[in-house]
């Protein structure tokens, strides 16, 4: 199963940054937007796809970041994600897919999240934008 998403940022009013999560009800987690791929879709097309789908917001993309690879329900799953700075417009609206989203600092998003290899995520996030 392929699917891609984005550690999506903003730089915050008291200065460094925040990190959106989601929750999930369906699996009641705290992840990055993220979401399969289309047949034919780029991943990068579908990383954007989704945060704009989960979120509402529309977003800048940088720097890849690492590929997440685990199993779901015994099939290997591959995730790509990018970096991407919010942009100007839209505003989130609780939905079937996503009922919740939050702005944290890195830390606080941290243990927020529900998986680990989303947790690898802020700090390789925080690593591209020489924030360590």
């Amino acid at each position: 199963m392929r699917a891609a998403g984005c550690v999506l940022w903003r730089r915050a009013p008291e200065g460094g940054i925040e990190i959106a999560l989601v929750h999930r009800p369906k699996y009641d987690d705290w992840s990055h937007a993220k979401g399969k791929l289309d047949p034919g879709e780029s991943a990068l097309t579908a990383a954007l796809r989704e945060v704009a789908e989960e979120t509402g917001m529309a977003c800048e993309p940088g720097s890849a970041l690492p590929t997440v690879r685990y199993r779901v329900g015994g099939r290997p799953k591959e995730v790509r994600y990018w970096a991407a700075e919010v942009g100007p417009g839209e505003r989130f609206v609780p939905n079937p897919e996503v009922d919740r989203l939050l702005w944290l600092k890195p830390d606080a998003a941290r243990p927020r999240l529900t998986h680990e290899h989303d947790r690898a995520l802020v700090d390789a996030l925080l690593t591209t934008l020489d924030l360590v």
